[in-house]
């Protein structure tokens, strides 16, 4: 639909009571543009979108005259005549449509996450229902648009092809009626090499910007499905959410906090700044990634919150002992972590040491600020209080690593062994068998 100086925008026109029957668009309505003069009165001198943010506002520039107003004006303009001729005639293009199919190379790291992140995504909106299912049906569909173009951009700039599983995903957003193409399911992939990619996706929020409270059992099922696909087994997918539950319980102290989708801009900045943070070992999350998409967006969210759990060094530490971090962030940071080492122990895997390491450092820096601050400030100073809660949390953490026989333990070695090879990074106890 096309309108020319419409004064829906006038606080003094309100016919049938529109305003309040267009808060939705209506659904046999493709799209709207409007068409609005800075000098037209009737207009209110804005465009409609100020009552309407869903439609579009397209401005324009005529003579100055009292006849502003009239219809002349507004059609003898080339931008209305261009958008009155798309709607009656569709587009003046001559050219032939080209289909890109892509190229059939392997797919890289921020690729395979891509993929598997919308994979998820899909296999959730299949077990929702009514309004709810078509809220994130649609949030799904400008996700999944934005996830391709990101990836289309990233690979021009480096001069990479466009894969052809990633290329089937497009479609043409502008039709509403364009389908919107599923992910196939996932190829093998090795159960350590799973880890921290599962780990991160069953707790961040796969349709970001867009929030919407999706069921645990509808969340746990499509992991189950998906890593069922994987080769993993649905098993694996059921302690992805237990090992989560349980890095809950050990950081909430009873609080019944939960962290899906918290790490927001303050985790964003932590990755961005630290530098020289290592990535994962194959299908990995690396920091020239993170450069490549930028923090935002869905798959930017996932290569930051990627970035963060694998991080190494000290840089990390100082990042979450910032003023600037708060108690939240620094927990929800590192509930993934503590999420993946007992994703691991519940598989039998190998730890990694650097989560220990992670969590004495943070905890070194964090109370030598507190110290540092406590000398002088009033004792109910909230940096203060931030920082309690920080140094709590990391507390309860190594506690509970303690406890389930994931603390680092001293490798034996006898006279005769000049380098010995060590049996395990980590103690057994009967917790971790």
């Amino acid at each position: 639909m096309v309108t020319i100086g419409s004064p829906l925008a006038n606080g003094n026109f309100d016919v049938d009571k529109l305003r309040e029957t267009l808060k939705e668009p209506p659904t046999n309505l493709a799209w709207w543009v409007n068409f609005w003069n800075v000098h037209d009165p009737v207009a209110a001198h804005r465009g409609v979108s100020s009552a309407f943010p869903w439609m579009i506002d397209f401005r324009i520039q005529t003579r100055v005259s009292r006849h502003v107003h009239d219809a002349v004006e507004y059609l003898s303009d080339e931008s209305v005549a261009a958008a009155i001729g798309f709607a009656l005639f569709g587009s003046r293009s001559k050219e032939l449509a080209g289909i890109n199919k892509g190229l059939d190379i392997p797919l890289d790291d921020p690729e395979i996450f891509a993929l598997l992140a919308l994979r998820y995504a899909h296999l959730m909106k299949m077990r929702l229902q009514g309004d709810q299912q078509d809220r994130f049906a649609g949030a799904l569909r400008q996700v999944q648009a934005a996830v391709v173009d990101d990836i289309r951009t990233r690979n021009a700039s480096v001069g990479r092809a466009m894969p052809s599983a990633v290329a089937r995903l497009a479609f043409d957003l502008s039709d509403p009626h364009a389908a919107v193409p599923e992910p196939l399911p996932n190829s093998h992939m090795g159960k350590d090499e799973a880890v921290v990619l599962l780990t991160i996706l069953a707790a961040e929020n796969v349709i970001r910007p867009f929030e919407i409270s999706v069921p645990k059992d509808a969340r746990q099922d499509a992991m189950k499905e998906l890593t069922a696909e994987m080769g993993l087994g649905s098993q694996y997918g059921a302690d992805v959410f237990a090992a989560a539950k349980r890095a809950q319980e050990a950081l909430s102290g009873g609080r019944g906090v939960n962290w899906i989708g918290a790490l927001g801009a303050g985790a964003a900045a932590i990755a961005v700044t630290t530098g020289g943070l290592a990535g994962l070992a194959g299908a990995a999350v690396i920091t020239s990634a993170l450069a490549g998409f930028g923090p935002g967006g869905m798959l930017g969210g996932l290569l930051t919150a990627g970035t963060l759990v694998t991080a190494r060094g000290d840089g990390i530490a100082f990042g979450l002992a910032n003023s600037g971090t708060t108690a939240e962030t620094l927990e929800a940071v590192v509930a993934r972590p503590l999420a993946a080492a007992f994703l691991r122990q519940r598989q039998h895997l190998e730890q990694d040491r650097a989560v220990w390491r992670l969590l004495v450092e943070t905890e070194i820096v964090v109370r030598r600020e507190h110290e540092r601050l406590d000398e002088f400030s009033d004792e109910s100073a909230p940096a203060l209080k931030e920082l309690k809660r920080k140094i709590e949390a990391i507390e309860r953490a190594l506690k509970y690593l303690r406890d389930n026989g994931l603390e680092p333990g001293v490798l034996l070695s006898t006279p005769n062994e000049t380098d010995p090879a060590p049996r395990s990074a980590f103690r057994k106890t009967p917790a971790s068998r």
